[in-house]
């Protein structure tokens, strides 16, 4: 679904759950995209530019640093994690990247908050080891 669908249905009171589900998991593949579009296009340029800094937060893996380069291999293993888990990846995406709280992952993959805990926490330790 695409976001004039989502903000036309909102306007009309009409939108249904599925819906609101489906635009929640889109949004967080975006602004994945997005980040790691603009670390690539930074990478790219080494130095300089007029593009603005993006400040991460870091609660998923510590100290994660903002730089480039840490947004790349953060990328990368969450790619090799949607292969193995897709749902811990999904869960990662919204939560990481869209800023979503458990509540509302719970509600768009349909599961309980527990489980969205229980996933978040396994996907942390296997991304931290991916990435030391």
């Amino acid at each position: 679904m695409r976001e004039g669908h989502y903000l036309r249905f909102l306007q009309a009171g009409k939108l249904r759950a599925e819906d609101r589900r489906a635009f929640f998991a889109y949004a967080s593949q975006v602004m994945r995209s997005v980040v790691v579009d603009t670390a690539r296009e930074r990478l790219a340029q080494r130095r300089g530019g007029d593009l603005l800094e993006v400040t991460m937060n870091t609660e998923l893996v510590g100290d994660l640093a903002s730089d480039d380069a840490s947004v790349l291999r953060m990328n990368d293993a969450l790619d090799a994690l949607a292969t193995a888990y897709s749902r811990l990846a999904q869960v990662v995406e919204m939560r990481f990247f869209g800023g979503y709280s458990m509540a509302e992952i719970a509600d768009t993959l349909q599961v309980t908050k527990r489980s969205v805990q229980r996933d978040w926490d396994e996907a942390r330790l296997l991304l931290a080891a991916s990435l030391d």
